[in-house]
């Protein structure tokens, strides 16, 4: 049998094991709130791996081990300001946000989440919140696709579209029915296999190579600043930027909806403490594997002779070159499942902000739970079709506004999430202000950086200054307008009583 014919059964049991884990979910989703947030009785397992998988996307597997290929160890600052910026999120986010979610409302969206928090009965928080979710979110769908067609086309040989076609009718199945409960179960499974693949890659390629001596002299052959974490050294302009962006990476944990969604799913505030041992554990080591793969890269294809045109597929050629076929086919459909846990968990979270959040806020009918949930459907259905549109077209403008989607979430939802948490004066004009301020900073810092050109400054990640900005605002506002609330200060020392009972 070809090469060919065990790829694409691996790719083949890979599409089916995620299919049956949809239909699982779909058997056990009956209300609303089991559609958008799995009935709050997510396992800690669950939405730790889950919260991970929904991360990191394709550049877990591709970006950041083809970042590592091409400049060195100077490029995993970014995976240093992850896991700090994660393991903060889980530390100080997550218990406060389960118990807070429930008791302002039993809270199901971040939109609503806000408005119940601040009593702000004029939905001008949760209406603007939605919009920048489904902005955003369509958005970062859409070059999902991208990147899948793209990915088929250059592992498979397939034509870009109808790879691109096959991953949608793949992941939207077991999104539509299996709702929140499906995308998180499904993420599993993909997050488990990304761990694995990042896990072997490096161990195989350092065996072929000839060991682990024999590695480490072969990378430093090729440039000595490649094991340097301060690549040509930290006095440079341009090392301070790369490690300062990169450390601000992290502030974007606490503003991602598709991230904290699995707080506010688990099943208590005291389940935060072991579902952030499981995903802290799973995050590093994958983040590990990831950095030792792009150097391994280095050292094989340096060794054989191997010419690389794209750095990001230094983990697929070296999957290719090194194993049986059926064994690649799986580290390849590993990048598919970074991919698609992704924008599953995406098109989950803008459809409800288009039933829960819009539609919701703006009708006075009683519509019943099972309404909501096919209502939860077509929403995803409506957004995919949305999406894969501007995917079809492959429009350049559209893929450079991704970059920003980390940052402009991160800065417009961060700072008010845990303003939100920890401090009671914060008001519903606060929270607006620092969100507009926070978005609006976030294309502000971007546009100075294009029009002042070689100004170190302006280089520094868009988020590290924009999230500081929104923060700013969000307190000064809110202290002009604060008026005391009992409703709102009893919510809040029943959430922190929630959360120590809870321990």
């Amino acid at each position: 049998m070809s090469d060919e014919f065990f790829m694409y059964l691996a790719l083949g049991v890979y599409f089916a094991g995620m299919l049956l884990l949809g239909f699982a979910a779909f058997r056990r989703t009956e209300d609303h709130e089991d559609y958008m947030l799995g009935g709050r009785n997510l396992p800690s397992w669950v939405a730790a791996i889950s919260a991970g998988a929904a991360d990191m996307s394709g550049w877990l597997i591709m970006g950041l081990p083809g970042a590592i290929y091409a400049t060195g160890l100077i490029e995993s600052w970014i995976a240093i300001g992850l896991t700090i910026g994660q393991s903060c999120n889980w530390l100080f986010i997550a218990p406060r946000l389960r118990a807070y979610t429930e008791v302002a409302g039993n809270s199901i969206t971040v939109p609503t989440f806000f408005e119940n928090r601040l009593k702000d009965s004029s939905h001008v928080l949760r209406i603007t919140a939605s919009v920048v979710i489904l902005v955003f979110f369509t958005l970062y769908v859409s070059s999902g696709m991208v990147a899948a067609g793209v990915f088929f086309e250059s592992s498979f040989g397939l034509d870009a579209t109808a790879g691109m076609l096959i991953v949608v009718a793949v992941t939207l199945a077991y999104t539509m029915f299996g709702g929140f409960l499906g995308v998180s179960l499904t993420d599993v499974a993909q997050g488990i296999m990304m761990c694995v693949a990042l896990v072997v890659m490096p161990l195989v390629g350092i065996a072929a190579i000839g060991g682990f001596g024999e590695t480490v002299t072969t990378v430093e052959g090729v440039a000595a600043s490649n094991l340097s974490f301060f690549g040509t050294g930290f006095a440079k302009a341009a090392t301070q930027v790369t490690i300062i962006s990169g450390l601000a990476w992290g502030l974007g944990y606490v503003g991602q909806p598709h991230i904290v969604v699995r707080f506010m799913a688990l099943r208590s505030p005291g389940e935060a403490t072991r579902a952030r041992r499981i995903g802290m554990s799973w995050m590093v080591i994958s983040l590990a594997g990831a950095v030792i793969s792009g150097l391994v890269g280095i050292a094989y294809f340096a060794k054989n002779g191997i010419e690389l045109d794209n750095p990001e597929t230094v983990v697929l050629r070296m999957s290719q070159i090194l194993l049986h076929p059926f064994i690649a086919g799986l580290v390849l459909a590993s990048v598919l499942a970074a991919i698609m846990s992704t924008f599953s968990s995406q098109l989950i979270v803008t459809s409800s902000a288009l039933v829960e959040d819009v539609y919701r806020a703006i009708t006075k009918k009683q519509v019943s739970q099972h309404r909501l949930v096919w209502m939860g459907r077509f929403a995803v259905l409506l957004v995919a079709l949305v999406a894969l549109y501007l995917a079809l077209g492959n429009n350049n403008s559209i893929l450079s506004l991704v970059g920003f989607a980390w940052a402009g979430f991160g800065a417009a939802f961060g700072p008010v999430t845990v303003l939100s948490l920890y401090w009671r004066k914060l008001t519903r004009w606060g929270a607006f202000a620092g969100m507009v301020a926070g978005a609006v900073s976030v294309f502000v810092w971007d546009w100075l950086d294009r029009i002042t050109g070689d100004v170190w400054l302006f280089d520094i990640y868009e988020l590290a200054f924009a999230f500081l900005i929104s923060l700013l605002v969000a307190a000064l506002v809110s202290l002009a307008t604060y008026r005391h609330d009992s409703t709102i200060e009893e919510e809040f020392t029943r959430s922190l009583d929630y959360v120590k009972n809870s321990r």
